[in-house]
């Protein structure tokens, strides 16, 4: 196991050596990334929840992890839907766990 891999404080412990090869943001937290990987594999890996449950408030961090149920639904900062468990990470990629606001 490497050192990186020792330390990460995620859900998911990866293997190899995370290159700082690209990044991506979730509500403005930058998290490096790796080209292959799918959005959720870097929240994961980084500690990041995807939402909170709408029942008990507690951190939600997707549910299939195959796009069959939508939990992991985070948008892009200009209003775009994805599902991170079914989306390929790109250099730069700025999320927010909730929709923005739609201007009235």
């Amino acid at each position: 196991m490497t050192a990186s891999a020792a330390s990460s404080s995620g859900l998911f412990v990866p293997i190899y050596e995370v290159s700082t090869e690209l990044f991506i943001s979730l509500d403005g937290l930058r998290m490096p990334a790796r080209r292959g990987e799918t959005v959720i594999a870097v929240l994961l890996r980084n500690a990041a929840a995807l939402g909170r449950s709408e029942f008990d408030g507690r951190s939600r961090a997707g549910f299939c992890l195959m796009g069959a149920c939508q939990d992991c639904s985070l948008w892009s900062e200009d209003g775009g839907r994805i599902r991170a468990c079914m989306t390929m990470v790109e250099d730069g990629m700025a999320l927010v766990t909730a929709p923005p606001l739609a201007e009235t």
